[in-house]
């Protein structure tokens, strides 16, 4: 038995220290941390759904220069803490990117709005290292008085519970251009996350997503249909957190569009687990390296790689999307328009801040998804 692993054993057998703990929002990964506190017993706290007032409220106290992403998780920390917890937890980000900063940024701005703050940040164990991540994880650990084997199955149905609501929430996105009656794919998604989001425990709630699952296969869909099939890709926050990305997915959609999208919380799990022995994402890394063959921090290589396996597959197009400032994807969003041209394949970015207007942005999706139907009705005549 390794030394880590003696550590952490250690750390799951303490007695449990009081903690009342909160998180900001990132997609689905809501639903693994719930099913994990719940499990474990651990008091906690989940902000409102990321709203205008979260934005507003960490625009007023953030550095005026910082990405959108660090503004809406510190609003949501903030609505937390005035709901009464003590502790957050919050995930990481890997190579020279902003989002590895937020830690040190929120410690500052929470010291100077004198609340008393505990921040637990798990990040890539190949940044921080196995020992550092699990002596973190050992603080979530001690706030619970469950015993060893009930921790580990804590662990397990989260992570049970993420790989389930990523897949219904892919597939169905994803199936939603083909369906029989529009709409129903769209509806499944928002009745399985309210279904799983009022489960007392992980066990409940995977029982939940299971028949979600079953659902998927219940709905009408008519393959036959050509729709126009778009990837989303791009800054990993911003693709994730709906309220960030003004709810992108659910307007494409409602255009009959089918959409994809490879990076979500189920694969941020896979890739940090792999990283360490670097076989992390190895088919988006081989697909980059024609244009981008070195990490240039946060996800730009993924979106490069992810831009060029949405062309390999037949897509009609993709979608980037990033936060004003983020210069992974800036760097990443000079290389696009070449992989455009060379692959003919449509590529549009799109930047957001606070700024961004609803109209504008419905405008720009709507205006893309018309292009890639011209494009398809030309090539259906021209192969005719």
């Amino acid at each position: 038995m390794t030394l880590e692993l003696k550590r952490l054993l250690t750390c799951l057998r303490e007695g449990a220290v009081k903690m009342r703990i909160t998180i900001p929002h990132l997609g689905n990964a809501d639903f693994a941390a719930k099913s994990l506190f719940d499990d474990l017993g651990i008091e906690y706290i989940v902000p409102k759904v990321s709203n205008k007032e979260a934005l507003e409220l960490g625009t007023k106290y953030a550095p005026e220069d910082i990405c959108l992403p660090y503004k809406i998780m510190l609003g949501n920390i903030i609505m937390g803490f005035k709901a009464g917890a003590d502790t957050a937890l919050i995930t990481g980000s890997c190579g020279p990117c902003r989002y590895g900063e937020y830690c040190e940024l929120f410690k500052n701005t929470f010291k100077k709005l004198g609340y008393d703050v505990k921040l637990i940040v798990a990040d890539y164990p190949k940044d921080i290292g196995v020992k550092e991540l699990m002596q973190r994880m050992g603080n979530i650990s001690s706030a619970s008085d469950r015993n060893i084997e009930q921790k580990l199955y804590a662990v397990y149905n989260a992570l049970k519970v993420i790989k389930l609501i990523d897949y219904i929430e892919t597939r169905a996105r994803y199936l939603a251009g083909y369906e029989v009656k529009k709409g129903e794919f769209k509806k499944l998604i928002y009745d399985c996350k309210n279904s799983a989001y009022n489960c007392e425990n992980g066990i409940q709630m995977i029982k939940v997503l299971n028949e979600y699952k079953r659902k998927l296969g219940h709905i009408k869909v008519d393959m036959n249909k050509n729709p126009i099939s778009i990837a989303i890709i791009g800054e990993i926050y911003t693709i994730l957190e709906p309220f960030a990305n003004l709810y992108i997915e659910d307007k494409l959609i409602d255009f009959g569009v089918s959409v994809k999208k490879g990076i979500n919380p189920s694969w941020w799990v896979k890739d940090a687990v792999l990283a360490p022995f670097k076989a992390n994402s190895l088919h988006i890394r081989l697909a980059s390296r024609e244009y981008l063959s070195h990490y240039v921090g946060g996800h730009g290589r993924e979106c490069i790689g992810e831009a060029l396996i949405a062309q390999q597959q037949g897509l009609d197009g993709a979608i980037q999307i990033f936060p004003l400032g983020c210069m992974p994807e800036i760097v990443a969003k000079s290389i696009l328009p070449n992989i455009s041209k060379d692959k003919d394949f449509p590529i549009m970015s799109l930047v957001v801040d606070e700024m961004t207007g609803e109209a504008g942005f419905s405008t720009r999706i709507e205006a893309f998804v018309d292009l890639l139907e011209r494009r398809k009705e030309q090539n259906v005549l021209y192969r005719s």
